[in-house]
């Protein structure tokens, strides 16, 4: 900054417009540092460097919302593409006519469920139904839930008697051997009601393997939630945290905008946040403290 404003006053003096095209670079670079730096401190959470597992689940609304829930999930994959993430399927669960039910992906890459933990909840799209005839409005819900992939330090135990293992083939996307033999697993456990499942390998044991680190991540990430709400009712006096709740907008029409009911920030360029063009969502997320 002193540089840059010693250089600002010589220009200034001597009315030197390459100076002064130098300076507002410099001024740039230094914004842009400040954000990232901002950006870290926000990003100092227990979990926040750990990998993420997301799932997206289809809500209520037949055919449109498993598209929705298809659109989310390549919003996402754009978006780990442009941050140079790495995504990896866990389970993939086509829809009836069109999009999907549900799909678990992990994302590897620095600080990926300190950005993405934010994301969590329900998104909201509006737009005319594809899938209607008669051109109607449609309003469609999907459910995003993020979760940290827990590293080994971290131990949760499972006792094997609150588990059941279902065995069955697998179906989608996957390639011709995954579907030859029943190699995916579902694993429902007792206490929480919690039901996972995988059938991207080919191999039982490791679809087994990847789905009891999907149940013990959600089962950590459960305890924090119910300790968050707790030191919160505690903070506030209010029961009601509202997790899971409407966080999003995305309307087609009658015009187009994207809207986070959280922090207010908004856009016009809805095209380029289906693309993947999330960062000034979640950074807006990080900075008031939302997640």
């Amino acid at each position: 900054m002193e540089d840059s404003e010693i250089l600002l006053e010589l220009a200034m003096d001597e009315a030197d417009e390459a100076a002064l095209k130098e300076v507002e670079n410099q001024i740039r670079d230094i914004d842009k540092r400040l954000s990232r730096m901002s950006m870290q401190m926000m990003l100092n959470g227990t979990e926040d460097g750990n990998n993420a597992i997301v799932s997206i689940n289809a809500g209520a609304g037949g055919t449109d919302s498993q598209d929705w829930a298809e659109m989310l999930f390549r919003m996402y994959s754009r978006w780990c593409d442009q941050k140079g993430f790495k995504e990896n399927m866990i389970d993939y669960q086509p829809g009836d006519e069109a999009g999907i039910k549900g799909v678990t992906f992990s994302v590897s890459g620095e600080n990926a469920y300190g950005y993405l933990k934010v994301e969590s909840g329900v998104h909201r799209l509006v737009r005319i139904s594809p899938f209607n005839a008669n051109g109607k409005r449609q309003t469609s819900f999907s459910s995003v839930f993020v979760c940290p992939e827990l590293n080994d330090e971290i131990v949760v135990d499972v006792e094997e008697k609150d588990l059941r293992v279902d065995v069955f083939r697998a179906s989608g996307s996957g390639g011709q051997h995954v579907n030859k033999t029943s190699s995916a697993i579902r694993i429902t456990h007792f206490p929480s009601g919690i039901v996972v499942q995988c059938q991207q390998e080919s191999s039982q044991h490791r679809n087994r393997d990847i789905a009891m680190k999907v149940l013990k991540s959600r089962l950590y990430q459960m305890e924090r939630q119910k300790r968050d709400e707790k030191l919160q009712a505690m903070h506030d006096g209010k029961d009601d945290i509202n997790f899971g709740s409407q966080i999003r907008s995305y309307i087609l029409h009658p015009y187009q905008m994207v809207k986070d009911h959280r922090t207010l920030h908004e856009t016009g360029n809805v095209k380029g946040v289906l693309d993947g063009d999330l960062d000034l969502f979640i950074e807006a997320a990080l900075l008031a403290g939302t997640s």
